[in-house]
């Protein structure tokens, strides 16, 4: 029994020797097609926002640095919604590397330095006023998913080359208008810190971080193709 087992753990030694190599060789590639210059605009400017209370004269408000935070987070995603953009992407579809390894890297390349943003922009906040890290953690972290899973929608159900601009419009005007406006009262998600309604508000950021997890899981495969050139192929 053994001798029958040898050869498919070798053969599954050399399929992830084979996998890793793949990955190593589109490391380079694929930093280079990253939007460098959309993410350190936003960046700046969301630690700017998150360093505004260090400048003000006088004790820190507290619900001036939760906003302020929220809006950081919102800026992080507004730069993550340019991550997919890809000017060359109609020519790079028939390569042998599929497109959700492809997505995954650019995620997995920009994750280490928006974690290390976040904290900063935690720490830029005065110790006094800082609200909990854990619950402004999770709100940042939907709406970075969020932002990152529209934007995996955009290039699976469209011909968009460069769907950012699009989605980071949509992501301003539904953080606009959705939580302050549409939402009712019993479903608000911008509370207080100790506002009685806080840990509900972040069960429900809970529930909008796994939405985000599962859409972008489900848009990660390869775009969809359009019925119509198959359609006129067939004439």
């Amino acid at each position: 029994m053994q001798g029958l087992r040898a050869p498919d753990t070798a053969t599954d030694a050399t399929a992830r020797t084979g996998a890793y190599a793949v990955i190593l060789a589109l490391l380079p590639p694929v930093w280079r097609t990253l939007p460098r210059t959309a993410l350190a605009v936003c960046g700046g400017f969301g630690l700017l926002l998150a360093a505004i209370p260090r400048l003000q004269s006088g004790p820190p408000d507290p619900w001036l640095c939760v906003n302020l935070l929220r809006g950081a987070a919102l800026v992080l995603g507004v730069g993550l919604a340019f991550l997919l953009d890809d000017p060359a992407r109609h020519t790079t579809a028939t390569v042998p590397v599929r497109r959700p390894l492809r997505s995954a890297l650019r995620m997995a390349l920009v994750a280490p330095g928006a974690a290390l943003w976040w904290a900063v922009a935690l720490l830029l906040v005065p110790e006094g006023a800082r609200p909990p890290a854990g619950a402004l953690t999770l709100e940042a972290a939907a709406i970075a998913v969020t932002a990152l899973a529209v934007a995996s929608a955009a290039v699976r159900f469209t011909e968009r080359t460069e769907p950012g601009p699009a989605v980071a419009a949509g992501l301003l005007v539904t953080a606009m208008t959705v939580p302050t406006v549409l939402l009712p009262e019993r479903w608000a998600l911008l509370v207080a810190v100790h506002d009685p309604h806080w840990d509900a508000a972040h069960e429900r950021w809970a529930v909008v971080l796994t939405a985000a997890v599962v859409l972008c899981a489900l848009c990660c495969p390869e775009p969809v193709r359009s019925w119509r050139p198959a359609l006129l192929a067939r004439r």
